[in-house]
């Protein structure tokens, strides 16, 4: 299998990125994240762990009744990534969609 490259899985972070920033403040499964970006779910835990390092993702090992997660692990965006990235949305605000008739 060829390698990666470091600019690809730069494309694939800011994918897993962009898919936490949605569904926020809401955390999802490695497997889910995986299926949502169309990848291998050991690839992108390696990811998630290189976002974890940077400070940009948080890793939940525990249930809603404290209890820790034998084999699986929540992710959701930091908060300091988070507010980043909510500054950038409002500072370019996606423009509406005009039909050809309603130009």
């Amino acid at each position: 299998m060829p390698a990666i490259s470091q600019a690809k899985k730069d494309k694939i972070a800011e994918q897993i990125l962009h898919y936490l920033f949605t569904i926020s403040p809401d955390s999802a499964f490695t497997n889910q994240i995986s299926k949502e970006i169309a990848r291998d779910e050991e690839f992108t835990k390696s990811i998630l762990v290189n976002l974890l390092k940077k400070n940009l993702t948080v890793l939940i090992d525990r249930n809603s009744n404290g209890r820790f997660y034998l084999k699986r692990q929540r992710w959701r965006l930091s908060n300091e990534a988070y507010e980043v990235y909510k500054r950038h949305q409002s500072q370019f605000p996606l423009k509406p969609y005009k039909e050809e008739g309603n130009l």
